[in-house]
């Protein structure tokens, strides 16, 4: 029916690697081959595919440690268990503003309203995108005139200034 939200992810650092961009990490990973770290939850999860996706553009070999959920796999990184992570803004924001975490980048194509200050990856790494999507389905056969109705309401809801807003706090961007 529609699309009603995208969610990219934050590559974040532990503070004591040595890297300030993903061409240094790039760098760094390159001259200690499995030696790097990452967290992630579940497989298939968003910061599992934007790791992974990292991997395969770079041409890299940093070893992807998987946990039960985000919050284990984030708690493995402040304690320096791993070296690195892709989280959503929402979750990794308090541990940015404490220090506990660095940031280098977020995985949307272009830079993005929850972090205005960081590049995109795709400035290192072109053509290098990873957002979550999420949407609104209809059963098959769901009639064009309910679908459009469905679709019309749904968009004037997602453009309203407090709907917006909720989802930016949640580290999301409402679209429709």
């Amino acid at each position: 029916i529609t699309m009603t939200n995208l969610a990219p992810n934050v590559l974040v650092v532990h503070p004591s690697l040595p890297v300030k961009s993903v061409a240094e990490l790039i760098a760094l990973a390159k001259g200690r081959p499995g030696e790097l770290n990452f967290s992630t939850g579940p497989s298939g999860s968003s910061n599992h595919l934007s790791g992974e996706l990292l991997k395969a553009m770079a041409k890299v070999n940093i070893v992807r440690v998987p946990y039960k959920g985000t919050a284990p796999a984030l708690t493995a990184l402040l304690g320096g268990e791993v070296q690195l992570m892709f989280g959503t803004a929402s979750t990794v924001a308090p541990h940015l503003k404490s220090g506990r975490l660095k940031a280098l980048a977020v995985t949307s194509a272009k830079v993005t309203q929850f972090a205005p200050d960081l590049p995109p990856m795709s400035a290192a790494l072109p053509g290098y995108e990873s957002v979550a999507q999420s949407g609104i389905f209809a059963p098959v056969g769901t009639s064009a005139a309910v679908i459009q109705r469905l679709n019309h309401e749904i968009v004037q809801i997602l453009r309203r200034s407090d709907i917006r807003e909720k989802f930016f706090n949640s580290g999301t961007e409402a679209v429709g």
